[in-house]
């Protein structure tokens, strides 16, 4: 028989199971998880535009003492008293929220004073956290400044044992001056820093006038003031749209500034000269949580793919501050086309979005305006004016209580001094004789003797006429709304001051300015010129000779392989490669590997089907036209422009259908004006060429009528110069047919011989 087990109490664990839906459990426990994550994780609280592990560690930081003007203490030391008391979570995310709280280049205004290696921009990470040290910053003092004084409640920790305050009171707009970023379930948040001189300048418009405009509030808050500085090129209309809304995005640049040069335009430039015409250029800044390691990576890649021809070396020359330099090919590099470049290929231009979804006063998670988060904010603050008012008259209360005492004792001291001299339980007597309170008599018969003098009563009543005219004025503030304004209003001019524009820590450092038209360019444009032999070989094995080699040379290869198409080009050119199964390809000229050996296969660069083959080699040139036509005779004349393809696999240009065969390809040349199309069946028809459509893709019209075979070959000539073709034997010995009218005809005839002596094998 089996033995039953029981829990603890006794009972019987599964009479604890419960039978229901497993899509209602699941929903159910998954709605538990991603409420805890979203109110107690990944979303910052409105009110201190903190998350709770970063409010966690600065709780933790001011029970140990951890103030500017104390010893710094070691990092373990706070880690441990967080996960310990109050954040029930692995150790290394905690450090790792510590040291974002302590890098200058990550939050604009830090929270934590740092010793030893937090980090750097490069992206290196900070050293374990039993070498470094940490202490709290003057910010971090005045973001928690009244909770003494009962502005906040205290909430019990995980397990019970200790409290913790629900948010931070002080006055310190944290939300938008650091901002914040992350991820919860099935929402987001990603806020960037502001200048805090902006963020109280707009808040003290909206105190003045409720019903401000959010253009008029976006003359004062201007927009992010990111840690690193940098540029945002938005325009003001768009960055005031994403704050209007709460969400959007801003385009921001590293910034070009040179600080040794003569001249403000090259300094602002970013513009070094170094004599004899040569010049570098200077980055001082770099976006937004871009790791300059990488962007310094990123360049020097592009310079070895070739991918940036006109930069020739990049050096990281930084100390404290950013230095990075670019050496342009040469002189007559335009410093705008690199910078250009350099912002659509690198992350020296980045794109921040915002996403303003925050926890209001009640826990709820809502993306707001601009105008509703200051709102809601300054709501919050005159919140707090309200409570620190109120406990501050629960403790004038009290001491009033006591100095009332003291004042009567004093009144009758002589009396006093008998009743304790003579009666066994003074304090009853006292009360009875005086009428004081219990609090009274008691602080009473505490009293020291040294306190029976006149100087202390003259003290106290002096105490007593100031506490009663602060509980006046502090009842006055509570009944007056428009004095709760006032109030609010001075304290933040005050904080004004500490952080304003004139002060190092209160400079803005991003500047906010529309970029001036993109200087249009294109990565051919950055391509040397130079002349190349393209050769193209049977076999679809591709290699470019520098220079422009005679075509008839003799050219190695692989056995069995032989030419097939090689033609002069530059390596600034596009070729067209055109398969017969209509499809074609573009590949650059530069990019074409050497002539010491046999090539590359085409079909390492492009995605050509395996069962087909080259039909033609041509090398694009602005306004050309294509002369393309199918083996069954029908065809179209193209742009190069439209049927150039931007992707490796290509463009299908012409539509064939069964066994057909793309088989002509040819340029039309300008002064060509009809077409000459040659059968299997050895009939030639003439059209003239505007009867060809022009087309992007498909199958073209009929160009012969056959009753058997296919087409042999097609070209275009101009009439009044004759049709020509090559001869045989050897040269290039061609003849040409200047009277022509017998075999023009309508577009699709069947055709007549051709003239006497056109080659046997029917191509032109």
């Amino acid at each position: 028989m089996a033995i039953k087990e029981l829990d603890a109490d006794g009972a019987d664990p599964f009479d604890a199971i419960v039978d229901a839906p497993f899509d209602s459990a699941l929903s159910e426990r998954y709605l538990v998880y991603a409420l805890s994550t979203i109110t107690a994780r990944s979303l910052p609280d409105l009110r201190d535009g903190l998350k709770p592990v970063h409010r966690r560690l600065l709780w933790a930081m001011r029970q140990l003492k951890l103030d500017p003007t104390s010893a710094f203490k070691k990092s373990a030391r706070v880690v441990g008293d967080v996960i310990g008391k109050y954040h029930p979570h692995g150790d290394a995310s905690v450090y790792d929220a510590m040291v974002r709280l302590a890098q200058d280049f990550a939050l604009r205004y830090p929270l934590v004073e740092g010793q030893g290696n937090f980090g750097n921009i490069d992206g290196d990470n900070a050293a374990a956290y039993r070498y470094t040290e940490a202490r709290m910053t003057r910010t971090a003092l005045r973001l928690m400044e009244g909770l003494d004084a009962g502005t906040v409640d205290f909430i019990p920790t995980y397990n019970g044992e200790e409290e913790e305050p629900e948010i931070f009171p002080g006055l310190f707009p944290n939300l938008l001056a650091n901002g914040a970023s992350g991820i919860a379930v099935g929402m987001a948040t990603n806020i960037p820093s502001h200048n805090v001189a902006e963020i109280v300048d707009a808040t003290l418009e909206l105190i003045d006038n409720p019903h401000v405009e959010h253009a008029r509030l976006m003359e004062l808050f201007h927009g992010p003031d990111f840690a690193t500085g940098g540029l945002v090129v938005d325009s003001p209309e768009a960055i005031a749209a994403a704050y209007e809304t709460g969400r959007g995005s801003f385009r921001l640049r590293g910034r070009f500034h040179a600080a040794e040069v003569e001249s403000d335009d090259d300094r602002d430039a970013g513009i070094e000269r170094l004599g004899a015409g040569q010049w570098q250029l200077v980055i001082s800044e770099i976006p937004y949580q871009v790791q300059k390691g990488k962007l310094i990576e990123q360049i020097a890649q592009l310079i070895a793919d070739r991918k940036l021809p006109i930069l020739e070396d990049v050096r990281d020359e930084s100390d404290e501050s950013i230095r990075i330099v670019l050496v342009p090919r040469s002189r007559n590099v335009d410093p705008e086309l690199l910078k250009e470049s350099l912002y659509k290929l690198t992350d020296l231009e980045t794109r921040f979005g915002l996403n303003l979804n925050v926890l209001d006063a009640t826990r709820t998670p809502m993306v707001m305006g601009l105008k509703e988060l200051l709102g809601h904010w300054t709501a919050s603050q005159i919140d707090i004016l309200q409570r620190r008012s109120r406990h501050r008259l629960e403790q004038i209360a009290r001491r009033l209580e006591l100095v009332e005492g003291y004042i009567i004792a004093f009144l009758n001291l002589d009396r006093i001094i008998e009743i304790i001299r003579t009666e066994d339980e003074p304090k009853p007597v006292m009360m009875a004789e005086f009428a004081l309170t219990d609090r009274q008599a008691e602080a009473i018969l505490n009293m020291r003797l040294r306190s029976l003098r006149k100087l202390e009563e003259m003290e106290l009543r002096k105490e007593h006429a100031t506490l009663l005219k602060e509980q006046e004025e502090l009842n006055k503030l509570l009944d007056s709304p428009a004095r709760q304004r006032t109030r609010l209003k001075r304290d933040l001019t005050a904080l004004r001051k500490e952080y304003g524009e004139d002060t190092a820590l209160g400079r803005r450092r991003t500047t906010i300015a529309e970029a001036a038209p993109a200087v249009e360019f294109s990565m051919d444009a950055m391509i040397e010129k130079e002349p190349v032999t393209v050769i193209l070989s049977q076999r679809g094995w591709i290699r470019g000779a520098k220079g422009h080699l005679p075509l008839d040379q003799d050219w190695k290869f692989k056995e069995g392989d032989g030419p097939a198409f090689v033609l002069h080009a530059q390596t600034t050119d596009k070729l067209l490669l055109a398969a017969d199964n209509g499809r074609f390809y573009t590949l650059g000229a530069d990019k074409l590997p050497g002539a010491r050996g046999f090539g590359e296969p085409l079909r390492n660069t492009l995605d050509i089907d395996t069962e087909a083959q080259i039909a033609a080699l041509v090398v694009h040139r602005p306004g050309q036209r294509l002369l393309l036509v199918a083996s069954t005779g029908k065809g179209f004349a193209a742009a190069t422009e439209t049927i150039l393809a931007e992707t490796r696999k290509g463009r299908q240009v012409v539509n064939l259908k069964g066994e057909a065969k793309l088989a002509v390809v040819r340029p039309i040349p300008e002064g060509h004006d009809h077409v000459a199309v040659m059968g299997d069946n050895r009939k030639l028809v003439v059209f003239n060429l505007e009867e060809l459509p022009d087309l992007a893709r498909g199958q073209g019209v009929a160009l012969q009528r056959y009753r058997d075979g296919g087409l042999a070959d097609a070209t275009t000539f101009a009439l009044a110069e004759g049709l020509s073709w090559t001869m045989g034997g050897k040269g290039d010995r061609t003849r040409t047919e200047s009277d022509m009218w017998q075999w023009k005809v309508a577009r699709g005839g069947a055709g007549r011989m051709p003239p006497q002596g056109f080659p046997r094998d029917n191509h032109f």
